[in-house]
């Protein structure tokens, strides 16, 4: 999800759509069509930045050059990116290799036949957890990078006003109202029906130990075990509400990191790319803030929110040459790759945190105690990591539809913006989850 100014999990709204049209396309089964000559591969990439398009055409401009294989690279915006696949496949001129950033439509096209498993690529590395998302033992994506949310804070304003990093959740409101003050606001965690919140805002309730599904997929989040947790989530949310600008039912990614790095925020949630904000746009305070991830009630758990980005690779008439250029790719570029968002594009490979070549960016090597708290994100075993569209025993769509409808943002907008009570809420979110997974 590289994310993603635009990020998050917008290209997780349309699924069901989506899902349509790629069983419109295999119905059709359209034959490929294949210009004669040299080949030339097709890459669909949703990495919109300037540098990272770059990265992408140095190394395939590298790989005609190497092997005489053209690889053309197309970007999109994250959201248009499966319907450009499934379109692509309904007309006869496939993409070869693609970016997804949904485990969900990753599932769909595997169980379709459409995906190439990318085990033997991967089965040469030390991955991180829950990141390759194995299906009947193959994986069907090479994961590029990891964006987990976490909260962010300003480590100066703490200092000056005597805080200290929060444990429990009264810790977090009692330091986000000390830094309602002097035109700045505690905190923002979006509200809104958008993937911002999905993202953002349920890290808190994720650290409480809540859990959307048992392991026979029953939507559990108002049993016995779950609803006193998910009550006391949004009571606390609903204290913290009051802390965050006006506005905040409509803030997304964008107001986010514009609120935070023009010093208007004490807290607020995001992955890397902050960082990488702070130091374009306000270098004073790239050196003022703190990360620490989603803490519960207690001081007991703490939690990140799952993202995650990943290249499959197409089956179509060009599936071995694909499967050599991405092994190739992967060995030779990945890194220069990673470096067009050095510390957005949390490497999922842990073998890279080791690699000197990586570790040498600027900003790497500038934000380094920063990166080893992120890395402890994903080695700390007691660290719950876990999202919306992750939720359940394995990977399936069910959680991708909670996600597409807004579930969690329409009972945070229901105590909070409504002044339903935590129950009622949590009621009408339940009956709402088994509506959308039956």
């Amino acid at each position: 999800m590289t994310r993603r100014t635009e990020p998050g999990g917008l290209d997780r709204r349309r699924l069901i759509t989506a899902a349509g049209a790629t069983a419109a396309a295999t119905m059709l089964g359209a034959p490929v069509v294949r210009a004669q000559g040299k080949k030339t591969l097709r890459f669909l990439n949703t990495e919109t930045s300037i540098d990272s398009i770059r990265a992408l055409r140095v190394a395939c401009a590298e790989y005609e050059r190497q092997f005489g294989t053209r690889v053309v690279v197309d970007s999109v915006p994250l959201d248009d990116a499966f319907t450009k696949v499934t379109t692509s496949l309904r007309g006869g001129q496939p993409y070869d290799i693609a970016t997804f950033a949904f485990v969900g439509h990753v599932l769909i096209l595997a169980s379709e036949g459409q995906l190439m498993p990318l085990t033997e690529l991967t089965s040469k590395r030390q991955w991180g957890p829950k990141i390759l998302f194995p299906i009947k033992n193959e994986v069907y994506w090479y994961p590029y990078d990891y964006n987990l949310a976490w909260i962010y804070y300003r480590k100066d304003l703490y200092e000056a006003k005597g805080l200290s990093v929060p444990k429990t959740w009264a810790d977090m409101l009692k330091n986000s109202q000390a830094l309602t003050a002097d035109g700045r606001s505690g905190a923002l965690f979006p509200i809104g029906s958008n993937g911002a919140t999905n993202w953002l805002s349920p890290g808190f309730m994720w650290a409480e130990g809540v859990k959307l599904f048992d392991d026979k997929w029953n939507v559990i989040i108002d049993n016995a075990e779950m609803a006193p947790k998910v009550t006391r989530y949004l009571d606390f949310f609903a204290e913290l509400y009051k802390t965050m600008p006006s506005g905040s039912s409509q803030a997304s990614f964008g107001e986010v990191l514009s609120n935070f790095s023009s010093d208007k925020l004490g807290h607020t949630a995001y992955a890397g790319r902050i960082i990488e904000a702070l130091e374009r746009n306000s270098p004073a305070l790239a050196s003022k803030y703190g990360i620490m991830p989603y803490m519960d009630s207690k001081g007991a758990a703490k939690a990140v929110n799952h993202g995650y980005d990943g290249w499959v690779v197409l089956k179509t008439g060009n599936s071995d040459e694909s499967m050599k250029f991405m092994s190739w790719f992967t060995e030779n570029h990945y890194i220069n790759f990673l470096h067009t968002a050095p510390l957005h594009f949390q490497p999922p490979r842990l073998d890279v945190y080791e690699d000197e070549r990586w570790r040498a960016h600027p900003l790497i090597e500038k934000h380094k105690d920063a990166v080893e708290t992120m890395r402890g994100f994903i080695t700390d075993k007691s660290m719950i990591l876990t999202s919306i569209d992750t939720e359940g025993p394995e990977p399936d769509l069910r959680p991708g539809k909670v996600f597409e409808a807004f579930v969690v943002p329409e009972m945070l907008q229901n105590r909070v913006l409504k002044n339903m009570s935590s129950a009622d809420a949590l009621k009408a979110a339940a009956e709402k989850m088994r509506k959308v997974v039956a």
